[in-house]
């Protein structure tokens, strides 16, 4: 009856959506601004400029795009287990999380602030114009922006993809990613770059975030940490002491391989957020998103060298990661120098980080999506107030003799904190206690592939797996036998009861202790 209900409500909600659309879509017909370009563009010089920032937007947006293979290519920190239920979040956040983005989150975000045309309803708290891409928004200019901006939204989402992974529902997730990116996400966007009450504080210029360390990471990050605090360790992450334990992943060759999709589609996240190939400080920006990683990468190569006696590439990716996030907002407004010292010390930061959410919060986050993006979302928005040399739409920091810039970047930031700590809990307490978020201990233990999603994401073709010759061959048809009546003779003794034994990695039968036993 329940699966009934929820299925019924599925469904009336996606008529409401559909009915909407098509509502809308002849809205857009009757009342379109420019919907095939011919009133934007012209031969002249300006239009030509036109057409070439234009294109460099839509690049922008298609390495963004691209960012979500990287996403996915980091589940090689995982266990093999669990790799298709966390490309599945990554997936459906690229394409679920979108529809929301277009059907109102890009109104909230960015209504009212006039950047492009039918986007000129929204006060500075909240915009209300643009919804479903339709009537004064169902232009070339407003689809192109929308685009982008969509790309952003769906990377924001799936930075708690790593942090809940092997263990989290589907279904809380999705109305998660809904939440993200019709609500959390837009709302404080437009704070700071919907031309909200943020980006107009009467203090230095305003708050900056050029491509997104408040906006994305630090808001993507604080909800990853609240997210796997609420929903507990792994089994077997901690001992009865609270030692952490190390839960090795499955193929570091993804890890590199996604490492390195991400750093290219950086470019476009942060070169790209300049929105024109004309303003030729994408020179600046694109040199130190690369030095920023670079350096990242670098420092934890020396220092988990020193610590360990190993070149540790798993720590040495998330460097380069932890510099690309530390350097998104900063990049257009600093000089190279300060782009390699922010690097460096995004590091070191995220290794602190690491250590703090693990060991002294005890909170478990497989991919150390926290570490990286959180605490270094946080690091690259403080960088701007110290680093910013004014040569960049007059933005000056602490080099500059100027705190002010400081101080606005501190209110934004602990806003962007406050914000996503608070629908963070409101959301997986709300989920935790009425439809559960966490999956259950056998599907944990052996994998939310199989349980989810009905399928390994590497399945095992058994005629490959020739058996031992001589002495050594193993039966394997007689081994399962001998196995299935040795189950099936302890499931029928009474004195036993299925437990999971965290000792063996397996479910087995024990004996029940009774009340003599327990005395002795």
């Amino acid at each position: 009856m329940k699966f009934v209900t929820n299925n019924r409500i599925m469904i009336s909600m996606w008529l409401l959506v559909i009915t909407l659309g098509i509502f809308t879509f002849g809205l857009g017909i009757i009342e379109a601004n420019d919907p095939n370009g011919s009133a934007t563009y012209t031969d002249s010089i300006d239009g030509l400029k036109y057409a070439v920032n234009f294109t460099w937007t839509l690049v922008g947006a298609f390495l963004v795009f691209s960012m979500q293979s990287g996403f996915a290519f980091l589940g090689g920190f995982l266990r093999q287990k669990n790799m298709l239920g966390y490309m599945a979040h990554c997936f459906i956040d690229s394409t679920f999380g979108a529809v929301v983005f277009y059907i109102f989150g890009f109104a909230l975000m960015f209504g009212g602030s006039k950047l492009v045309p039918g986007l000129e309803y929204g006060n500075s708290f909240i915009g209300w114009d643009g919804f479903f891409l339709s009537g004064r928004s169902y232009d070339v200019q407003t689809i192109m922006f929308w685009l982008f901006q969509m790309v952003f939204a769906t990377k924001t989402v799936s930075i708690i993809a790593g942090a809940v992974a092997e263990r989290m529902k589907f279904v809380p997730y999705i109305i998660y990613s809904f939440m993200m990116c019709g609500l959390i996400y837009p709302i404080y966007g437009h704070w700071v770059w919907g031309g909200g009450w943020l980006s107009a504080l009467p203090i230095g210029a305003g708050v900056k975030d050029f491509a997104g360390c408040a906006c994305v990471h630090t808001i993507g990050g604080i909800m990853a940490f609240v997210g796997a605090w609420i929903l507990g360790p792994r089994k077997g992450k901690y001992n009865p002491d609270g030692t952490p334990n190390a839960i090795p992943g499955h193929n570091l060759v993804y890890v590199v391989i996604g490492t390195l999709v991400l750093a290219f589609g950086w470019f476009g996240f942060n070169a790209g957020s300049t929105l024109a190939a004309t303003d030729l400080r994408i020179s600046v920006v694109a040199t130190n998103t690369f030095i920023a990683a670079a350096t990242g990468a670098s420092i934890m190569l020396f220092v988990q060298w020193a610590l360990t006696g190993y070149i540790d590439v798993p720590f040495i990716c998330n460097g380069a990661l932890a510099g690309l996030v530390a350097i998104t907002a900063p990049c257009a407004y600093v000089a190279p120098w300060s782009a390699a010292v922010i690097g460096l010390l995004s590091g070191l930061i995220m290794r602190g980080a690491l250590w703090l959410v693990e060991v002294v919060f005890k909170v478990d986050d497989p991919l150390g999506a926290v570490a990286v993006h959180a605490a270094n979302g946080i690091w690259g928005m403080l960088a701007i107030g110290i680093f910013a040399d004014g040569t960049y739409q007059g933005v000056n920091g602490l080099i500059m003799g100027s705190g002010w810039q400081l101080l606005a970047q501190f209110i934004g930031t602990i806003v962007a904190i406050a914000w996503a700590f608070a629908w963070g809990a409101a959301i997986f307490f709300a989920l935790k206690y009425t439809m559960g978020l966490r999956v259950s201990e056998l599907t944990e233990h052996e994998g939310v592939d199989i349980h989810i999603h009905g399928s390994p994401c590497y399945p095992v073709e058994e005629e490959f797996l020739t058996p031992l010759t001589g002495e050594a061959a193993i039966d394997l048809e007689q081994e399962r036998e001998q196995q299935s009546l040795l189950e099936e003779a302890l499931s029928k003794d009474r004195e036993r009861e299925k437990i999971y034994s965290e000792k063996l990695g397996r479910w087995v039968y024990a004996r029940i202790k009774t009340e003599k036993n327990k005395t002795k």
